[in-house]
């Protein structure tokens, strides 16, 4: 097959080593371009426009010819990109805008840029009067009321463009005094939540005056790839730069991805083997909102940073403590952030290695012992396969030893546990499967000139053919949505959990200079999205994902996050399904079974009882997007969504399987004598495949069982 990328590639990986941690509070950054100089364009952007629009033209999946529609889609995302929150640009700069909304078609074929260009100096302009404002309030020593009774509304999605500045100034008078009250009911003094402040900004002003010509570029021709769909992108010479670098160090740090998005730096992905991973303390879309070095160090706020700059300061040697300030992804309007602690080190490869545990259901005063495999990633090896390594690292050579360790114990069944399972080796997620299915299809991946290739495992040999479940959750996407379909349409196990991300997309990087090798200027490269994924039965794992045969309770909105969140995302469709034997180990009658008891158990079960009203209160604050601008009934707010959280976290939603107990808000190592968090959903699952062993063995059901 293809050399493709079916994994998300990270703007920035924390955690890749290059250079000693900077401690200090400020980064100083390069010459800074005056906010009064407009940027323009250089020759060689040109040239990668013409490139990046014959590619996307003629070689993405979607073959998308340029058009006043989607002319239209790259004009609102332009926008959406220089201003998401609609907190700059007045609602007169729109309608002076709309005369181009049309043309970034015909911009795109004659390798026009000075419209982008001029529409990006517009948001300077009004940066600087965003500025000018925040600055004068924030000269003025007493520059909030707390005691007044009013509200913002923090979801800016569907806000109109402000009318005039005295409107805007206003919205921005409620964002200051929002993030004032943050700081105060934090613990900060008055004086010290005004210079935290002015500090802030200033680092956004610094910020803003470091972007280049590049930067400019590369937004405008996101625009265009991120229309398309949302895993192409176009990268400018220094990021694609940058990314070489990174991927070619070594790993040190405390394991995340990071990204710049809304003025936060937010996590992309939590790797596995890194201290955040094992302490199970950050998440997918948290937001940094602060760092300190050492156990003693200050924190140094880097709102409005560039990741860039916030990755200095986060990564560093091993064995150094690094503090964070964090506030999660699923947090309610008004919770407080948290602050954790972490010692980096080098990812241990190791860690990342699937792992095994043994855990114990009574099912009907009979005791059963049920085999569970955490897998964090499909990981493959591929320079030691290659030489043919006789130890090389692989998910399925390292699962097929646990498989051997828990027969060797007795097991009644097997739990494959893929949750936050990300994807990785597409080789390894086909030859997975191989250990539990005689042989067969696993995936089919059609190409956008519609050639579809079948992957197969050939292997008639079986590691396993006793009673198994798989669990998803909402972050198992790509290599783990392509295992858990194979499954489930091979009926081999019952698929446990929640709907899956939905990306079934396939990319390939390209270096615009292969194009023109005699061209001295970098051009940048783009991650082009050439092909999709379709499970056996000819349905495409893209944008629905796999949906588990039994739904756990979730804090999430099916639109909330994966790929049905994202506009641009390609369709779901279907192609002619594969030839391959279903095993019959499940069944329509099987899971009726299996949903009959488990809804017997949300009736009469207390934990599982308080996990779903607990999740539905969850839920139903974080609709909530008003808080309080008032000081008493803020705090109230706060209390209330720590009171949430908290609950939240004692039903291990937030730390199932964690090794780590939080105290006053900080992480700390836990006792050993203390036992791990109960985790509510591993211990549901066990108790459905408890279940399928025993409704297999009843005579109505015969035929189901594997002979």
């Amino acid at each position: 097959m293809k050399k493709y990328l079916i994994t998300l590639i990270p703007v920035v990986l924390l955690g890749w080593q290059r250079g000693p941690v900077q401690e200090k509070a400020a980064i100083v950054p390069a010459a800074e371009v005056s906010m009064d100089e407009d940027i323009k364009p250089i020759p060689a952007q040109f040239k990668a426009e013409e490139l990046t629009t014959r590619i996307l033209s003629s070689y993405h999946y979607r073959k998308t010819r340029l058009s006043d529609s989607l002319s239209a889609a790259i004009f609102d995302k332009y926008i959406d990109g220089i201003d998401h929150g609609k907190l700059y640009f007045l609602a007169s700069d729109l309608k002076d805008f709309d005369q181009y909304k049309n043309s970034f078609d015909d911009y795109l074929q004659k390798r026009e840029l000075d419209v982008p260009f001029a529409m990006y100096n517009v948001f300077r302009k009004r940066y600087k009067e965003r500025s000018d404002y925040i600055q004068t309030l924030l000269k003025e020593p007493k520059p909030f009321d707390y005691t007044t009774d009013e509200s913002m509304d923090t979801d800016r999605e569907k806000a109109a463009w402000a009318r005039s500045t005295d409107e805007l100034n206003d919205t921005w008078r409620k964002y200051l005094k929002s993030e004032a009250l943050d700081l105060k009911l934090s613990g900060k003094a008055d004086t010290a939540v005004v210079t935290t402040l002015r500090d802030r900004y200033k680092n956004r002003d610094r910020a803003l005056g470091r972007i280049r010509t590049e930067q400019v570029f590369q937004m405008f021709m996101n625009a265009y790839a991120e229309s398309m769909d949302p895993h192409t992108s176009y990268m400018a010479p220094t990021s694609a730069d940058r990314f070489k670098q990174e991927m070619s160090q070594s790993l040190e740090g405390i394991g995340a991805l990071l990204r710049e998005e809304d003025n936060y730096i937010k996590i992309v992905e939590v790797i596995p083997g890194g201290p955040a991973f094992k302490g199970k303390q950050l998440k997918k879309e948290d937001k940094i909102i602060a760092v300190a070095q050492g156990d003693e160090g200050k924190m140094v706020d880097i709102v409005g940073w560039f990741v860039d700059d916030a990755v200095k300061l986060i990564k560093g040697p091993k064995s150094t403590v690094v503090r964070l300030q964090v506030i999660s992804a699923d947090a309610i309007s008004g919770t407080p952030p948290k602050e954790y602690r972490l010692v980096r080190e080098k990812i241990k490869l190791e860690e990342q290695r699937a792992k095994s545990e043994i855990v114990s259901i009574n099912n009907a005063n009979k005791e059963y012992k049920i085999g569970v495999i955490d897998i964090p990633l499909f990981y493959r090896d591929f320079e030691g396969a290659q030489h043919k390594e006789k130890e090389f690292s692989s998910t399925t050579r390292d699962v097929q030893k646990l498989i051997t360790e828990l027969q060797g114990s007795n097991v009644d069944g097997i739990v494959i546990d893929l949750r936050n399972n990300g994807g990785g080796s597409l080789t390894e997620a086909v030859s997975l499967t191989g250990l539990f299915i005689n042989r067969g299809p696993v995936v089919q991946v059609k190409e956008g000139q519609g050639e579809v290739e079948v992957q197969s495992d050939n292997d008639p040999a079986i590691a396993y053919d006793g009673p198994m479940a798989v669990m998803v959750n909402r972050f198992s996407a790509s290599a783990s949505e392509i295992f858990a379909a194979a499954i489930q349409d091979y009926k081999r196990g019952i698929v446990v959990g929640e709907q899956t991300y939905g990306k079934g997309t396939v990319q390939t990087l390209i270096d615009l200079n292969q194009w023109v090798p005699k061209e001295t200027d970098q051009l940048g490269q783009v991650k082009l999205t050439v092909a999709k994924f379709y499970r056996i039965n000819g349905s495409s794992t893209q944008l629905k994902g796999v949906m588990p045969d039994l739904e756990l309770p979730t804090a999430f909105k099916t639109n909330e996050y994966g790929e049905g969140s994202q506009p641009s995302a390609l369709p779901w469709d279907q192609i002619a399904s594969s030839r391959y034997e279903p095993t019959n180990n499940i069944n329509a009658k099987v899971v009726d079974q299996l949903k009959s008891k488990y809804n017997a158990r949300l009736k009469s079960d207390e934990e599982l009882k308080t996990l779903v009203k607990t999740l539905n209160e969850f839920k139903e604050a974080r609709e909530n997007k008003v808080v309080s601008l008032q000081e008493s009934k803020r705090k109230v707010e706060r209390d209330e969504a720590e009171k949430k959280r908290l609950a939240m976290k004692q039903l291990g939603e937030d730390n199932a399987d964690g090794d780590e107990e939080e105290e006053d808000g900080k992480a700390v190592e836990a006792p050993k004598e203390v036992k791990k968090k109960k985790d509510i959903y591993l211990t549901e699952t066990s108790r459905m495949l408890a279940d399928l062993i025993v409704i297999s063995k009843e005579p109505s059901l015969a035929g189901t069982k594997k002979k």
